[in-house]
């Protein structure tokens, strides 16, 4: 089992980093993170039909059809996704790597409210990426910044470690369980 994760801050450290670090430490699944940074802004020109894409567009796909699953973990900016990852998907939306993926939506903010817009923007590009958003994977985290340890760059809440842990074996098992879908060949309820 292999999860490709995508951190929509690039910041150093991130409370969202934090998210995506302590998620990622309770599963046994193999994961990676994608390095979004260096991805070129998009360019339809690059992307057209018989264009050879960017070496980091290039690995962006392989990695992301290498994975069982794909985790991705956002703040909000704007009430908004933030550009990084948006350019990312951008990126993957005219090739198939996303096409019925197992994937789960995390997203984080210090506020109360959370980083409810980002969340469901995320939510609707993927199913419009086709991608097979796993409802149970998917959580807004608000006010997270006092539930982790700067020192550490972990989560240290218990009740939000215990969500993540649902959350990522909510991911791996829609990964590991096939099924029917609209799409083609797998549904995740």
């Amino acid at each position: 089992m292999k999860i490709l994760a995508l951190n929509g801050s690039l910041r150093t450290p991130s409370r969202t980093g934090a998210v995506l670090r302590s998620a990622l430490a309770l599963t046994d699944a193999t994961s990676a993170t994608a390095d979004l940074a260096a991805l070129p802004h998009f360019q339809p020109d690059q992307d057209a039909e018989g264009a050879t894409p960017p070496a980091p567009v290039a690995a962006l796909r392989r990695a992301v059809a290498d994975a069982d699953a794909v985790l991705i973990v956002s703040p909000e900016y704007a009430h908004g996704v933030p550009g990084v990852l948006k350019n990312a998907l951008d990126w993957l939306v005219s090739s198939a790597e996303l096409l019925d993926k197992p994937t789960a939506v995390l997203t984080a903010s210090p506020s109360p409210t959370g980083a409810a817009y980002a969340h469901e923007q995320l939510r609707e590009t993927l199913r419009t990426m086709s991608a097979a958003v796993v409802p149970d994977a998917c959580r807004d985290l608000a006010a997270i910044g006092p539930k982790t340890d700067p020192a550490t760059g972990t989560v240290t809440d218990p009740a939000t470690l215990q969500d993540l842990r649902t959350a990522l074996a909510a991911l791996t098992e829609a990964a590991v369980r096939p099924a029917q879908s609209p799409n083609s060949r797998r549904a995740f309820p």
